[in-house]
């Protein structure tokens, strides 16, 4: 599924399947701020806390990046010190409005039960844990919370998206995970995946 179900409302942490051990992870998006003068660019690549990289914007012009992954380091306001004039530790904590405007994918990924912890780039959602693939289409939500009520949202008869806070991610949910003949088989298998269970892809 694409469109607005799969970028509205992305949230900052999501659950993915670890690409080491296949259990639940959490990936955290970096942050990428523009470096203003050409003049900062060897200063943010000397920073051993921000990655640098050039990346074309929505004007084909191209531009320097500093980006830092607080999946890694931590509350950027806590670990970022030594930071050129003008630059703010706080220039790096989350903007969804940034993220989207630049299209970034690269985040850290963090993996608890077997140890993971590494640069990452999202491939969305086919890394998504919390999924069931339903007749080669595949239904997903961000994570635990959004899972527990996108099964809640499909075993209820009068589906009241004011009762969700995820219904902009379930205002989007196609039609043919809706039906009751999907119900029962998606459930079920979402249930499982609540429950810690191995991960079962249903197919009909």
């Amino acid at each position: 599924m694409t469109g607005l179900y799969e970028w509205n409302p992305m949230p900052y942490q999501l659950a993915v399947r670890c690409p080491r051990c296949s259990r639940e992870a959490s990936f955290e998006f970096a942050e990428a701020r523009v470096i203003r003068r050409k003049l900062e660019v060897p200063l943010f690549k000397a920073h051993s806390a921000f990655e640098y990289q050039l990346r074309p914007s929505r004007d084909g012009h191209f531009q320097h990046m500093a980006v830092y992954f607080q999946g890694l380091h931590g509350d950027p306001r806590q670990a970022l010190h030594d930071l050129p004039e003008g630059y703010q530790a706080a220039d790096w904590c989350h903007s969804r409005y940034l993220r989207q405007q630049y299209g970034h994918t690269l985040g850290a990924l963090i993996c608890a039960p077997c140890g993971l912890r590494s640069r990452h780039q999202l491939a969305w959602p086919g890394e998504a844990y919390y999924a069931v693939d339903y007749k080669h289409h595949l239904l997903w939500a961000y994570h635990r919370e959004s899972a527990l009520e996108l099964r809640d949202y499909l075993l209820s008869s009068d589906r009241k998206l004011r009762e969700y806070r995820w219904a902009a991610m379930l205002l989007h949910v196609p039609g043919m995970f809706k039906t009751r003949k999907a119900r029962a088989p998606l459930t079920h298998h979402l249930s499982r995946l609540l429950a810690g269970q191995s991960r079962t892809v249903q197919r009909r």
